[in-house]
């Protein structure tokens, strides 16, 4: 019998108007090396919300995952590796030149001829920019959110995530850095498991105390708030394949379902069964 192969990555359009497209990117992550070098042709702001991959630059990298958005500059060549296997997915804004010139505070940005770049590699997204990510697009998916609408919410992401109080920019070392990216790694690898200091200091063979101290100095809250930021941002991935709240405040690792819809309400504002409602057309 002949052999198929699926394709690596997968693209689809949500929307395409003068001032903004959007797309939602999937990637099998069959490639735990590095790939070959490659490069965007417009400036792309990139929100991951599900899985994690590694993007490499030069001699940095970032680790991709729900809890950040990634800039990818265009023509600035890069590379991606797939050290946790599953795959990932993100929603990518391609914003037009002046309207991202506008947005965008003017320490984050340089202009290079007619292409505006970002300084940084990636920020620190809060709970809410999340929402705004899942919000638009089931918003888009489900043709629930018209063109007017989802531009909107489109600009109010951007101004969300480059907005100084939402976002975190890391100033440590390589070394602090590549820790924390390790530590990253090893909850990615098992997001739903009820890890302990021990068993993540075990895995990246460090101390528990100075895991705790650097990981806050890195990424500017606690590891346990992080872990709990992956998990409710998996639920708003996942949120409309599931009937039962239960099933699923276990399957991403909760407590109970109160615990879940505790920590659901105080991140997003509203419950999990009204936020489900927001996005799934009925």
């Amino acid at each position: 019998m002949p052999e198929f192969f699926a394709p690596e990555f997968a693209v689809q359009c949500l929307l395409k108007t003068p001032i903004v497209t959007i797309s939602d990117v999937g990637c099998r992550g069959s490639h735990r090396q590095q790939s070959g070098e490659e490069c965007a042709t417009a400036t792309q702001l990139v929100f991951p919300y599900r899985g994690v991959y590694v993007r490499h630059l030069g001699q940095d990298q970032t680790v991709a995952e729900a809890n950040q958005v990634l800039f990818f500059n265009a023509h600035e060549g890069y590379r991606v590796s797939h050290p946790v296997t599953g795959g990932d997915a993100s929603l990518t804004l391609v914003i037009s030149e002046p309207l991202l010139r506008e947005l965008a505070p003017a320490h984050t940005v340089f202009c290079d001829g007619a292409t505006t770049a970002f300084r940084q590699q990636r920020l620190r997204i809060d709970p809410r920019a999340q929402a705004l990510v899942a919000l638009l697009r089931h918003g888009l998916r489900e043709n629930i959110a018209a063109s007017l609408e989802a531009e909107s919410l489109a600009l109010t992401l951007v101004q969300r995530a480059l907005g100084p109080r939402t976002t975190h920019a890391a100033g440590a070392s390589v070394g602090r850095q590549r820790l924390v990216d390790r530590v990253k790694l090893v909850l990615a690898s098992d997001p739903a498991r009820r890890w302990t200091l021990a068993d993540i200091a075990a895995e990246v063979r460090g101390s528990a105390v100075y895991l705790t101290q650097v990981f806050q100095q890195v990424e500017g809250l606690p590891l346990y708030r992080y872990q709990l930021r992956l998990r409710l941002a998996r639920a708003l991935d996942v949120l409309g394949q599931y009937d039962d709240l239960t099933a699923l405040s276990m399957d991403l690792g909760f407590s109970s379902h109160s615990h879940f819809s505790a920590a659901f309400r105080e991140a997003y504002g509203r419950s999990p069964s009204e936020f489900r409602k927001s996005v799934v057309r009925r």
